[in-house]
């Protein structure tokens, strides 16, 4: 076993920290060439907001106590080396050639090396890679040979892919010797996101893992990336996610067609608006918005209600929008012609859920004790409505709030479904004495569903306060 130690006294030398020192001993992957960089990114709880993130919305974000670290040595070959031992999927490896991604290739190229399936996975290391070739001009001469452990649970709306995106691109960075603040560092993983793994997400998950601070929620506006600054939890409150047991994917069907929605609702409200549309390639429109600044979020529900509720449809078939209105403006999702899309539930959702969010936001940093806590759940509640309204519920997610609005006697006072919906996990707003309700709250979904949830708990910081620790033999 190679031993190794850190350059200097760690600042974050917790038992976690520690343990993954010891694995990284313990790996036999490493050699005494090169120093080993080791970086931590938490996964997050979407407290509000949620989808709306893509609409401009404000979201209030968590980042959690689980999280992905990675360990990276530079090596003298042009391969990627990769080895996994994250809970899900312990033993996971992958080798690929940099050479594969020279030009740099298109991202189009990129996402066919990378189909859905066992190696999908990949594309969250590789694309980070690719993207700080495409959009830093970098040019990596040497490869590298990365360790990868993960607590943060996939699938379960928790973002662990924006985890592991970010904790790479933390390593990458930094034993590459590149200059990069907080900020950018969380856009270009969107871009891994969105671009390479072809997951169409907004900003918040990559933002939180990045940029969060410990116990307190990151406070983003969503235009596109606006950080507000964080706000604490009051010390007489907790929150808790409860797993549905349904895997959850931000590239399924359900969540991109409420996003296409979303901005199908957009472009037919700018024509009954008059603004002016001007036809792109491949299904897009751009459009000149002074006043709402292309963002649905900025649009007051009077205003929405008063002028453009009405004009847009329940239900659109793509086709029928795609001769009318000739596309939308958003950058990583298409109108499909044979899908019938949600437009008017999707774009209200939009618009009140910024509503939702900012008066939940101002309810905390006007804390006038517990009695609030129902003011606060309430508005959770709603948000849960609309999100299954727009067709991004499910039977599991609607259990869990139901149990959860069934328990406010116990301390329990919100629920709503997190991220992408159609299952995932599910945020609780409870007392701060009330890990007994929640355990009784699992108890019960797990006699009516045959399924024990996992229970999320803690907050931790993100990647950038984690900053990186270097290793040597």
């Amino acid at each position: 076993m190679t031993r190794f130690k850190a350059v200097k006294e760690l600042a974050n030398a917790n038992e976690e920290t520690l343990a993954f020192i010891e694995k990284v001993s313990a790996a036999n992957l490493f050699d005494d060439r090169e120093p080993v960089v080791i970086t931590r990114a938490p996964g997050r709880l979407d407290v509000m907001g949620g989808i709306a993130d893509y609409s401009g919305s404000l979201v209030l974000q968590l980042p959690i106590a689980d999280a992905t670290y990675v360990a990276l040595q530079k090596s003298d070959s042009r391969t990627l080396r990769v080895l996994s031992q994250s809970l899900q999927a312990p033993g996971r490896s992958i080798d690929l050639e940099l050479a594969k991604l020279d030009g740099p290739i298109e991202y189009e190229t990129a996402r066919r090396l990378f189909p859905d399936g066992p190696s999908h996975w990949a594309a969250y290391i590789a694309g980070v890679f690719l993207v700080l070739m495409r959009e830093k001009d970098v040019g990596f001469n040497r490869g590298a040979t990365l360790l990868i452990h993960s607590t943060v649970p996939e699938g379960k709306g928790v973002a662990s892919s924006a985890a592991l995106e970010v904790a790479v691109m933390q390593a990458v960075t930094n034993a590459f010797d590149m200059q990069m603040d907080c900020r950018e560092l969380a856009t270009l993983c969107q871009k891994v996101e969105n671009l390479v793994a072809g997951a169409p997400c907004g900003i918040m998950d990559q933002m939180t893992s990045a940029c969060g601070e410990q116990n307190r929620l990151l406070e983003l506006l969503c235009q596109p990336d606006q950080m507000l600054g964080t706000l604490p939890i009051p010390e007489e409150l907790e929150l808790w996610g409860i797993d549905s047991g349904v895997r959850h994917a931000v590239s399924g069907s359900d969540y991109t067609t409420v996003r296409t929605a979303a901005f199908m609702g957009y472009r037919i409200i700018a024509d009954v608006a008059g603004l002016s549309v001007s036809p792109q390639s491949h299904g897009r429109v751009s459009i000149a918005d002074t006043k709402w600044k292309g963002y649905l979020a900025n649009i007051t529900p009077t205003e929405f209600e008063a002028g453009y509720l009405r004009a847009l449809p329940s239900t659109m078939r793509g086709d029928d929008f795609l001769s009318r209105y000739h596309g939308i403006t958003d950058t990583v999702t298409v109108v499909q012609p044979t899908i019938d899309y949600p437009i008017r539930q999707s774009t209200s959702h939009a618009v009140y859920e910024h509503a939702r969010v900012r008066a939940f936001a101002d309810k905390l940093k006007n804390w006038q004790g517990i009695d609030q806590a129902g003011e606060v759940g309430k508005l959770m509640f709603e948000s849960h409505k609309s999100y299954s309204e727009c067709g991004l519920g499910s039977e599991a997610t609607d259990l869990i709030a139901d149990l959860v609005r069934d328990s406010t006697g116990d301390g329990l006072f919100g629920a709503r479904i997190t991220g992408g919906g159609s299952g995932g996990t599910v945020a609780v707003l409870a007392r701060s004495s009330a890990r007994e309700a929640i355990e009784s709250l699992q108890k019960r979904f797990a006699e009516e569903t045959g399924y024990n949830p996992i229970i999320i708990s803690g907050s931790s910081p993100g990647a950038c306060t984690f900053d990186h620790v270097t290793l040597k033999i």
